[in-house]
């Protein structure tokens, strides 16, 4: 059993390792694809939207399917489609195409995003300990892989297509080779209270449960707001606010974007001591920090400290809502993520739209307060994480220090 447990828990680095390549194989060859559509920068960014919809349309169907037919099923089918249409958006010759292949494109990458949640749910919950913040952070070297792949391939004189369509086909062979080592369902669930309880209102305790899954869902919207927030305008931030040359403001995207992959991938040790809900409320604390300064501070140093606080600070956030949410209820985990991690979609795509909407009324850097404002919301909200197995770190729970 504890073979097959480590195997499954490394088929689910392969998973978000691929699903990061994927996403990111697209991102790396945007203007390329652009370029080649004809379509101006406006137009681009309404035909993402297409892709947000599309993903968030995938995640509510492969929650519920996820329960039902199992991850061993629904996890490497999704990574298969997710590999498939990783080329449409580059057969693309207008933007009717293009929006077509978008929107294929992202209900395949919604499908295997919430499958593969579920199923590290599934892997937590048997090992007894945290490990889904380890998960996401693999999600950002499939992405730093990706950009070197399309580098390589730029160079050796490869067009956008063939790589997209290498890409996907290796991301095909990978899903397949996977997926044996899943589980094929849920662990059994373990009772915490007695059989009268548990008989007493069934119906009650599913609305309870589902009234605290779209609280975790509320607050993904929010934290996922501010990470999107920061793709779009960190680097800007520096350009537009503080004078940085276009070479060193692109170094605030990478600030955060590697504090939060540290933060990741030392998380999982901070929840087994501390619990879910203290990295929960001191992360936003610390964005919350983080941010004001970048908001209010005067000089480069200042906003690439603010910008890696930031990032430190939420880098543990949206693991702990995504594994709160799946353990509500084991028997409808894949329903439970998908909801959590649809809303939080939501919040990613609106962030960069509602911050460029604020610089019209106030100044970039003034428009981040709203940041620091749902920081702290988010705090204060951690409290819906104590209940159950959140009261107390895990380590206590399952006797293991991790």
């Amino acid at each position: 059993m504890e073979r097959s447990l480590r195997a499954a828990r490394v088929a689910t680095y392969v998973y978000f390792v691929l699903c990061g390549t994927l996403m990111g194989a697209w991102v790396v060859h945007i203007p390329a694809v652009e370029e080649r559509v004809g379509i101006s920068h406006a137009t681009l960014g309404g035909l993402l939207v297409l892709l947000g919809l599309g993903a968030f349309v995938g995640m509510q169907v492969a929650g519920p399917l996820t329960d039902r037919l199992g991850a061993r099923v629904v996890v490497p089918a999704s990574g298969v489609l997710c590999g498939a249409a990783l080329v449409l958006p580059g057969l693309a010759r207008d933007p009717w195409t293009l929006a077509g292949a978008l929107l294929v494109f992202g209900f395949c990458n919604g499908c295997l995003d919430v499958s593969m949640n579920a199923h590290a749910v599934y892997v937590e919950k048997a090992y007894g300990r945290p490990v889904m913040s380890g998960f996401h952070a693999t999600f950002s070297v499939g992405g730093v892989l990706a950009a070197l792949v399309a580098a390589g391939a730029t160079s050796a004189g490869l067009n956008p297509v063939a790589t997209m369509a290498a890409v996907g086909a290796v991301g095909i062979v990978i899903a397949l080779a996977s997926a044996r080592a899943l589980m094929p369902a849920a662990p059994a669930a373990e009772s915490t209270g007695s059989v009268e309880e548990t008989q007493a209102s069934p119906a009650a305790a599913r609305r309870g449960t589902a009234g605290r899954v779209w609280l975790l869902a509320v607050l993904a919207l929010m934290v996922m707001l501010c990470e999107g927030a920061a793709n779009d305008w960190s680097a800007l931030h520096l350009k537009d606010v503080l004078g940085a040359p276009a070479s060193t403001a692109a170094f605030a995207y990478g600030t955060f974007a590697a504090a939060m992959t540290i933060g990741r991938l030392l998380a999982d040790r901070f929840v087994a001591r501390f619990g879910s809900m203290a990295i929960l409320r001191y992360g936003a604390a610390t964005a919350a920090v983080g941010i004001t300064l970048v908001a209010f501070g005067p000089w480069m140093w200042a906003a690439f400290a603010g910008w890696a606080l930031f990032g430190l600070g939420l880098s543990g956030c949206v693991p702990q809502l995504f594994s709160a949410a799946g353990h509500a209820d084991p028997a409808a985990a894949g329903a439970n993520v998908s909801r959590v991690a649809g809303l939080g979609y939501v919040g990613m795509l609106a962030g960069p739209a509602v911050i460029g909407w604020l610089t019209h009324l106030v100044a970039l850097n003034h428009a981040f307060v709203l940041l620091t404002l749902l920081c702290v919301t988010t705090a204060v909200g951690a409290r819906v994480l104590r209940t159950g197995s959140d009261r107390t770190p895990r380590s206590e729970m399952a006797g293991v220090g991790h």
